[in-house]
C-alpha cells in the first residue's frame, strides 16, 4: 500500500525565476516596519519602559470601564486597562483583568523602590478585596533602561556571531547572505510587533533571538545542499544549482516548518504572557522560510564569484 503524502516527495518549481515577485514582497515588508517603527516605534511593555503591573480576578464579568475609571481617578495618566483569557480566566469569561501603569514622578533623592510599592498598595486599596491579585511586577526605570540596551545588544551580538560562524563554514559571501537573511527576519517581525502594537517586553526579545536561531538552522541546510551540488556538479550554473538544490529540500524545509508550528500554536492559549512570545515565533518561522529560499540562497546571484565559479554562468555550459 502506497504512502499517504499531503505534499510531493520531490518537487520541480522554478524559485530563481519567480524572485522578483519575491523581492517585490519583501520589499513591501520591509518599508511597512521601517515606516511603522519610525513613525511610532514599539509598544513597550513594562520590562523595558519601567511601571507597575498587577492582574486581577473577579468572581463575575469585570467592568473595565469602571476598573479604569478607579485608576484614573488616582492620578495616573492613561493606563492600560484590559482583559484577557485563559484556563480559570476563561470562567466566565472576562473574570481577569491586566493593569499597567507608569509610577507617579518622584522627587530627586527620593526611593523609587517605595514609590512603586506605594502604587501597587494604592490600587489594591482603590479597588478593594472584590478581586484577587495574581500577579504583581514593579520595574523601574533604571532596571528597564538596562533591560532595553541589554536586549538590543543580544540580538545584534546574536546575528553578526551566527554570520561569521557560516563565513567560515562555507565562504565569506554565505557569510554575508546569512547576516543579511537572518537580520531580515529579525527586523520584520520586530517591524510586525510595531505594526499591530503588540507589546514587546523581554519576551519578545527572547523570541527574536530563538528566531535567529531557526532562521540560520534553515538558511545552513539550504547553503549545505548547494555546496554539496558544487561539488557534484562543478559544471552546472549557478541558477540551475539554487532551484536544483531548493526543490531538493522544499519537502524537508516544509515539514519541518509545519512541525514547529503545531508545537508553538498550543502557547497561544497559555496565558497574556506567552501569547506574545507564540505569535513572534509563528510569524517568524513563515519569514524565515521564505528568507532562507528568497533572500539567503538568491543573494548569491548577486555576490562576485563562488569558489572560482561565474555566477553569470549560463546553463547551456552545464551541458558542453
Amino acid at each position: 500500500m502506497p504512502l499517504l503524502r499531503f505534499i510531493p516527495e520531490t518537487t520541480n518549481v522554478d524559485f530563481v525565476k519567480y524572485r522578483f515577485w519575491a523581492f517585490a514582497i519583501d520589499g513591501l515588508l520591509l518599508a511597512v516596519s521601517i515606516i511603522s517603527i519610525l513613525w511610532h516605534g514599539f509598544n513597550l511593555g513594562i520590562d523595558f519602559k519601567g511601571g507597575v503591573l498587577i492582574e486581577v480576578k473577579a468572581a463575575q464579568v469585570i467592568d473595565i470601564g469602571k476598573m479604569r475609571s478607579d485608576i484614573i481617578s488616582l492620578g495616573f495618566n492613561d493606563p492600560v486597562v484590559q482583559t484577557f483569557g485563559s484556563g480559570e480566566c476563561d470562567q466566565p469569561a472576562g473574570s481577569c483583568a491586566m493593569i499597567r501603569v507608569q509610577p507617579h514622578v518622584i522627587k530627586p533623592g527620593a526611593d523609587q523602590n517605595e514609590a512603586d510599592q506605594a502604587v501597587v498598595r494604592e490600587i489594591k486599596a482603590k479597588l478593594g478585596s472584590a478581586y484577587q491579585y495574581r500577579r504583581t511586577e514593579v520595574v523601574g526605570p533604571t532596571v528597564s533602561n538596562e533591560l532595553l540596551n541589554d536586549g538590543i545588544l543580544a540580538t545584534l551580538l546574536a546575528v553578526a556571531m551566527i554570520s561569521i560562524y557560516v563565513a567560515v563554514r562555507f565562504e565569506w559571501q554565505y557569510g554575508v547572505g546569512a547576516l543579511i537573511a537572518t537580520g531580515h527576519d529579525v527586523f520584520v517581525t520586530a517591524g510586525f510587533f510595531s505594526v499591530l502594537r503588540m507589546d514587546f517586553n523581554i519576551y519578545t526579545v527572547a523570541s527574536l533571538l530563538l528566531l535567529a536561531g531557526y532562521s540560520i538552522n534553515d538558511t545552513v541546510v539550504v547553503f549545505d545542499r548547494i555546496r554539496e551540488n558544487r561539488r557534484k556538479y562543478k559544471r552546472m550554473s549557478l541558477i540551475d544549482m539554487i532551484n536544483l538544490s531548493t526543490n531538493q529540500i522544499a519537502t524537508r524545509t516544509t515539514l519541518v516548518s509545519a512541525a514547529t508550528a503545531l508545537s508553538v500554536i498550543p502557547m497561544l492559549f497559555g496565558g497574556p504572557v506567552l501569547v506574545n512570545f507564540s505569535v513572534a515565533i509563528l510569524f517568524g518561522i513563515v519569514v524565515g522560510t521564505f528568507s532562507s529560499t528568497y533572500v539567503a540562497a538568491m543573494l548569491l546571484l548577486y555576490m562576485p564569484a563562488v569558489s572560482g565559479g561565474n555566477v553569470e554562468t549560463k546553463a547551456e555550459e552545464a551541458t558542453a
